[in-house]
């Protein structure tokens, strides 16, 4: 048996793996797609740590810049510990081989991102994430790590609260097949694609791997709370980094007016932006005074994304933009050992992992930290784990996903398509569960996908060929978006305020008194069950 099965090939789960490869285990990496392919490779901007290679800056700084962005809805021992661990990772990547951009000192150079004190976010030109995930893919290669690619997650393996691995459809055969560890790492990214068509992330980002553990039994908390970009092209939603801003970008109408100081919080400038746009204004990133040459050097990839998408050359030009579905805050509950709450030899890390170090909104630059810092700390964490009950052996979830997954290719012609509907409500929640929410478009978009839910024998799927089939794997994660989109949308309604990137025009300030706690959700005899829990605020 695995010691350690790596659900997630992005950052995150190679982090674990180098992580624990060192540590002697014997391990796999299953991911849905392949390595260079995750959601890691869309950060641009930059990873924090307080190097203070450029301005002076301290990890005291950054911890309180942390917390300011989080809103008083962030775990200070935890984001304590991340930031101290920053300059760390920043070197581990170094010694990996990461190509940073350098100072003439030969410094790794650093930039400033939205809501920091100082210049904190190191990069690699505006490809950071790539450069990073693909030096991780090196490594593991190098390392020998075992990687099967293209592997759909249908669910975790659980006995008695024990998860002992996982269940997966073999994408390229159309097989299900179950993979048993004694500890298992959920690295499966967010949840963001929810908003369809309006999010800066990739179509994979649909939270099978926190749609599983609601499943299995775990608990989920704090997923009202959504980051909107307020950078992304306006016709394409594809993401224009924040390191444009950082270099110097501004934000004007059509008036060419700046309406806001652009390095304020991502939830303060996204509204901001929202707010023109629903007075009848176009909203632009003004680069022009930043010229051709800095552009090229800095933001290559800005500048060829403006032209490809816009058609606009963002050195001559204004480039028109809008905010959109960034990133998930919200996602698996894990104690500060990054376990699974509610599931016993389990852990997630990463976008789709909870660990309270981003409250109730990210601050730039340290999604990057997180999956490289907490990636590494999962992975030792999981070789050192006081396994529980590995010696189970019970066939009948593998049955039970097989006879599914069968059903599903043999069953008659579907009524209704599910395209369709995925479509319609990805703009519905970008409409009445974004950047700005009021209770009754809340509560009609809930009871909406819920009758969808209710729908789902009606749906299915026209591609019957059992191997690589897209059709199938797109279905499945519908299911998983429906899953996930109905605890979004019962947490935005309970909170009854406006933290962070949640904002309610009934209810426009914070509520301490009430809300200054984490809205945590699991399934109790089928039924969603949910409560309020008090933030841990004091640092051990």
């Amino acid at each position: 048996m695995l010691d350690i099965l790596i659900i997630g090939s992005g950052g995150a789960g190679l982090s674990a793996a180098l992580s624990a490869k060192q540590e002697g285990a014997n391990l796999l990496v299953v991911g849905k797609s392949y390595p260079t392919a995750s959601q890691t490779s869309m950060a641009q901007g930059g990873m924090n740590a307080a190097l203070g290679n450029v301005t002076p800056d301290s990890t005291q700084a950054h911890m309180e810049d942390t917390l300011k962005s989080a809103h008083s809805l962030s775990n200070q021992n935890m984001v304590k510990q991340l930031c101290e661990d920053a300059p760390k990772s920043i070197a581990w990547l170094d010694k990996l081989g990461v190509s940073f951009d350098r100072t003439e000192e030969s410094k790794v150079a650093q930039r400033q991102l939205g809501g920091a004190s100082s210049k904190r976010a190191c990069y690699a030109q505006d490809y950071t994430g790539l450069k990073i995930l693909h030096t991780l893919y090196d490594n593991c290669l190098k390392e020998g790590i075992e990687m099967r690619e293209e592997y759909f997650l249908l669910n975790l393996i659980v006995e008695e609260k024990t998860v002992l691995g996982a269940i997966f459809l073999d994408i390229v055969t159309g097989e299900v097949k179950e993979i048993r560890a004694k500890a298992t790492i959920i690295a499966t990214g967010g949840y963001a694609s929810l908003y369809k068509n309006y999010t800066t992330n990739s179509e994979g980002a649909t939270g099978d791997g926190i749609a599983a553990v609601l499943r299995a039994g775990g608990s989920l908390s704090d997923m009202e709370f959504v980051q909107f970009h307020p950078t992304a092209l306006k016709g394409s939603s594809t993401l224009i980094s924040e390191s444009a801003r950082g270099e110097g970008g501004y934000l004007v109408n059509a008036k060419e007016e700046r309406f806001i100081d652009e390095l304020l919080p991502r939830d303060v400038v996204a509204r901001a932006i929202a707010e023109q746009i629903t007075n009848g204004e176009e909203v632009f990133l003004d680069l022009r005074h930043l010229g051709e040459e800095k552009l090229l050097k800095l933001m290559p990839q800005e500048v060829r994304l403006c032209k490809l998408h816009e058609n606009v050359d963002p050195a001559k030009e204004l480039v028109p933009i809008k905010p959109v579905a960034h990133y998930s805050m919200g996602g698996i509950d894990v104690n500060e050992n990054l376990e699974v709450t509610g599931l016993k030899n389990c852990y997630a890390v990463g976008e789709c992992s909870n660990a309270k170090v981003h409250g109730a909104n990210r601050l730039g630059g340290n999604s990057l930290l997180e999956i490289v810092s907490l990636g590494r700390k999962a992975g030792t964490n999981a070789v050192g784990c006081d396994c529980h009950r590995t010696d189970i052996e019970n066939q009948n979830q593998l049955t039970n996903n097989q006879e599914y997954i069968q059903g599903l290719l043999e069953e008659y012609p579907w009524e209704q398509n599910f395209y369709q509907i995925q479509d319609e409500l990805g703009k519905k929640f970008y409409q009445h569960a974004g950047i700005v929410r009021d209770n009754t478009q809340l509560n009609n978009l809930l009871n909406e996908l819920r009758v969808i839910k209710a729908d789902l024998d009606n749906m299915g799927i026209g591609d019957k060929n059992k191997e690589n089939n897209t059709n199938l794997v797109e279905f499945l994660q519908f299911q998983n978006m429906l899953e996930i989109g109905e605890v979004v949308l019962d947490a935005a309604l309970v909170r009854d305020e406006s933290r962070g990137a949640h904002f309610k025009t009934a209810f426009p300030s914070k509520d301490d008194k009430l809300y200054k706690a984490h809205s945590v959700y699991w399934i109790e005899e089928n039924v969603l069950q949910n409560k309020l829990v008090k933030v841990i605020n004091e640092c051990k």
